[in-house]
């Protein structure tokens, strides 16, 4: 009979899931589609929302763009993982927010996030 760790099981499962974990680019680019009627992709090119371009390391609703004060006062710096929180349930991470789209799948969140990391940078 073999025994495995707690641990060692955990260190197998994540190994074995590499791309779950990091999301797929491509699949994120399908994704897009349905936050491509309010937000682009361009640098400085806001729309309903404002650009996502540059979104890494970015304080929320401190570019220019009309934000929620809700959304300005957050002291939000978007990353994965806040990204990934707030596209679960943006009106329940900050309240008053004028986001109303959910992505509720983690597959979904994990791929979107991978596209967004493909983009180009705000200038």
């Amino acid at each position: 009979m073999i025994r495995f760790s707690l641990i060692g099981v955990m260190a197998m499962m994540a190994a074995a899931t590499p791309a779950a974990a990091d999301g797929d680019p491509a699949a994120g680019a399908k994704v897009f589609k349905r936050c491509s009627t309010c937000h682009s992709l361009v640098p400085g090119e806001n729309m309903m929302g404002p650009t996502l371009a540059g979104v890494f390391g970015r304080k929320a609703g401190q570019q220019e763009f009309k934000y929620s004060k809700a959304m300005a006062s957050s002291g939000i710096t978007w990353d994965e993982k806040t990204l990934d929180t707030f596209l679960a349930n943006p009106t329940a991470m900050v309240k008053g927010t004028s986001m109303m789209f959910r992505v509720p799948k983690p597959e979904d969140r994990a791929n979107l996030i991978a596209y967004l990391k493909t983009n180009p940078t705000e200038e």
